[in-house]
């Protein structure tokens, strides 16, 4: 199908789409039907919410995209919209991973265009634009339908366009194509939120001293000092109980509806309380505090400062998280954006690490920081800890190339020693081979008294081991990890792309075992020449 002069895409769920316009306007139309007769403020909210879902169900439903010999071209209800091949760098697939086992994966195609250009008229918009378009729409990483359509996407754009690679770029969540300002956004609220309370903590201590050292009211005491300074106590008596769980709440209620109707306790309260039972209340700043009887005393709980910061020490902390996407992303910012971003565990182990020492200072000393020597020596130290974590972190997650971690230089041979010990290196090939059967190599095992061979299993013994055919491979290139590789292989490792007597295949594993592998595959050859120029020597070690 590659040979096709054009290709149209529409959706596949077009009856349902259909089916959920009409759904959408008979329920517009029977909200303002009902609206008219009955008069209900709720169903012009119905009639807005059952329209919006008509229209967007209609602008899917009448969705098409063409591809042909003059460009791209897309239509919906809302927006047309064409480009010329010679505008166009570039086409990519954005995949959306599941969820959940039962959500299927997306893949749609995007389009990228040359510096300047916006189609239609071709007037500078930008740098580098990017356009996805809605159809068509891969579901799973192995949809022929997808399949074959891109291939006619990239087949015309090869014979009308200028495309600025051969290589398929494949963008997810774990690329360095993926926008960061999302994670920015949500890590800045959460600050904020860490800062409103943070703010709260010196009224929370004032709050705590005031009623520890609160008296109780005398007889001539004025009507601002029973509010504000002093306690009141009065008696009453309790009528019934209603005790529930937690979230619904449970509530005593008094006779008479004196000194008040009701107050909310806990659920042990409740159920300790019985009707009839005379208590005495004990009222602060117009709220009551303790409910002392015979069989039971509920307190009220009392915010203290050391909850309040723990709280915003907590908040700040998971505010570290999407702030470390954010730093991941931005260090690799000119790297291609199909290229697998490291993972953020180190800085979440910085982060766990800053809650082992914040969070007990924060709840034993919110408001005396610095006042002595154990709040003065505990914070610093604390903090250097953390700074070494930090740094730990950023070397650990830096990008290292191929040529970096010897992976990428010329393999040479074997020595006695990998020889004369069996080891299991984890590792796969990424494609079916007649020594990978259904990918269901996880290890590759070097050394002993065999070839080197894929097992699905990390030893001892090389019970359904595989051989590698070491002769049919040359070893092309080595290079970082790939959105295009699968979500299953780590970002920290390597690929090596392989020629298997004329069938590319990837080998994946950690720079350290691929280079020990690469050893023992394809001996004394340099990524990029054949077994027979590197058994002449036409490579430089």
């Amino acid at each position: 199908m590659s040979d096709a002069r054009e290709v149209t895409c529409r959706s596949q769920w077009s009856g349902a789409l259909w089916f959920l316009v009409g759904f959408g306007a008979t329920g517009a139309a029977s909200a303002v039907l009902l609206r008219a007769l009955m008069g209900l403020a709720v169903w012009p909210v119905a009639a807005v919410l059952s329209a919006v879902a008509a229209v967007a169900a209609m602008d899917r439903a009448t969705a098409w995209v063409r591809a042909d010999a003059r460009g791209v071209h897309s239509r919906t209800l809302l927006r047309r919209r064409s480009v010329r091949w010679s505008d166009v760098a570039d086409l990519r697939v954005r995949l959306k991973y599941a969820n959940t086992p039962r959500t299927q994966d997306v893949r749609r195609i995007v389009v990228v265009l040359r510096e300047g250009q916006d189609g239609n008229d071709g007037r500078g918009r930008g740098r580098g634009r990017k356009w996805t378009l809605p159809l068509p729409v891969g579901l799973t990483s192995h949809d022929p339908d997808f399949d074959e359509k891109l291939e006619v996407f990239r087949a015309l754009h090869r014979r009308h366009g200028t495309p600025e690679s051969s290589h398929l770029a494949v963008i997810s969540y774990r690329t360095t194509g993926r926008g960061w300002i999302g994670s920015l956004v949500v890590s800045v609220l959460l600050l904020a939120l860490a800062g409103a309370a943070a703010a709260f903590v010196l009224a929370a201590d004032a709050d705590l001293r005031a009623w520890k050292s609160a008296v109780p009211c005398t007889a001539g005491a004025s009507a601002a000092e029973r509010r504000e300074t002093c306690v009141t106590t009065m008696p009453a008596v309790i009528e019934r109980t209603e005790a529930h769980h937690p979230r619904k709440g449970s509530r005593l209620y008094f006779t008479d509806a004196r000194p008040l109707e009701r107050l909310g306790v806990s659920e042990e309260a409740a159920r300790a309380f019985r009707a009839g039972d005379g208590v005495e209340l004990t009222v602060w700043r117009g709220s009551v505090k303790e409910v002392a009887g015979e069989r039971h005393v509920w307190r009220e709980h009392t915010v203290t400062p050391g909850s309040v910061a723990v709280a915003a020490a907590v908040v700040a902390l998971v505010a570290g998280y999407p702030a470390a996407r954010v730093l991941v992303r931005i260090r690799r910012r000119r790297r291609p954006e199909d290229e697998v971003l490291p993972s953020v565990l180190p800085f979440v182990a910085v982060l766990f690490g800053t809650a082992l020492w914040l969070l007990p200072l924060c709840s034993l000393h919110p408001t005396t920081l610095f006042t002595s020597p154990l709040t003065t020596f505990w914070p610093v130290a604390g903090a250097l800890v953390s700074l070494v974590l930090f740094a730990w972190a950023w070397r650990v997650t830096r990008f290292r190339g191929p040529e970096e971690s010897g992976s990428g230089r010329a393999a040479p041979s074997a020595g006695r020693d990998d020889d004369e010990k069996e080891v299991f290196l984890r590792a796969r090939f990424l494609e079916v081979a007649d020594y990978n059967p259904r990918r269901f190599g996880t290890h590759v095992v070097l050394g002993g008294d065999g070839p080197p061979s894929v097992t699905p299993h990390p030893g001892p013994g090389r019970f359904a081991a595989r051989p590698i055919p070491v002769g049919r491979l040359a070893l092309r290139k080595v290079r970082p990890v790939r959105g295009g590789d699968g979500d299953g292989v780590p970002g920290a490792w390597h690929i090596a792309e392989l020629d298997d007597a004329g069938t590319p295949v990837r080998l994946a594993a950690a720079p350290a075992d691929l280079n020990r592998i690469l050893r023992h595959l394809t001996p004394g050859q340099a990524p990029g020449l054949s077994a027979e120029a590197a058994a002449v020597g036409r490579f430089t070690p």
